[in-house]
C-alpha cells in the first residue's frame, strides 16, 4: 500500500491527506452544532478537539510531502480550495442547510486564488 502511495505524484499525495484532514477539521469545528446542541459547551470543545487531533495528524504529513513541489502559498490556496470542497456538501448534506449561491461565489474566488499561485 506505502508504495502505492508514493507512486502516486506528490501534490496528489498531499492533496487526498489534505482532502481526509479537511474532513476531520469540519466534523471537529461544526459536528457538534448538530450532535452536541444540548451539552454544554466544554464538552463539546472537548471532543472537537480530540477530532481535531486526528485533523492534525494528517494536515502536517500532507503540509511537509506538498512543500517538496509547492510553496507555502499553493499549500494554503489548496487547502482552502479542499476545504470549501468538503464544506459545502458537509453543510448541505450533514447540517441541512440551504445550498447558497454565495458558495459557487466563494468558489469562483478562489479559482481565481489558484490561478495566481500556480500559474507560471
Amino acid at each position: 500500500m506505502n508504495a502505492l502511495i508514493n507512486a502516486l505524484p506528490i501534490s496528489v499525495q498531499s492533496g487526498l491527506l489534505l482532502v481526509t484532514s479537511n474532513i476531520f477539521m469540519t466534523f471537529a469545528w461544526y459536528g457538534h452544532l448538530k450532535n452536541m446542541a444540548s451539552k454544554p459547551w466544554i464538552v463539546a470543545a472537548l471532543v472537537s478537539w480530540g477530532i481535531a487531533l486526528f485533523e492534525y495528524l494528517l494536515q502536517v504529513p500532507a503540509n511537509r510531502i506538498g512543500a517538496q513541489q509547492l510553496n507555502v502559498g499553493q499549500l494554503k490556496v489548496m487547502q482552502e480550495v479542499i476545504s470549501l470542497s468538503v464544506f459545502v456538501p458537509f453543510a448541505i448534506f450533514y447540517l441541512d442547510q440551504p445550498f447558497k449561491l454565495d458558495y459557487i461565489w466563494a468558489a469562483l474566488c478562489l479559482v481565481g486564488a489558484a490561478y495566481f499561485m500556480f500559474r507560471n
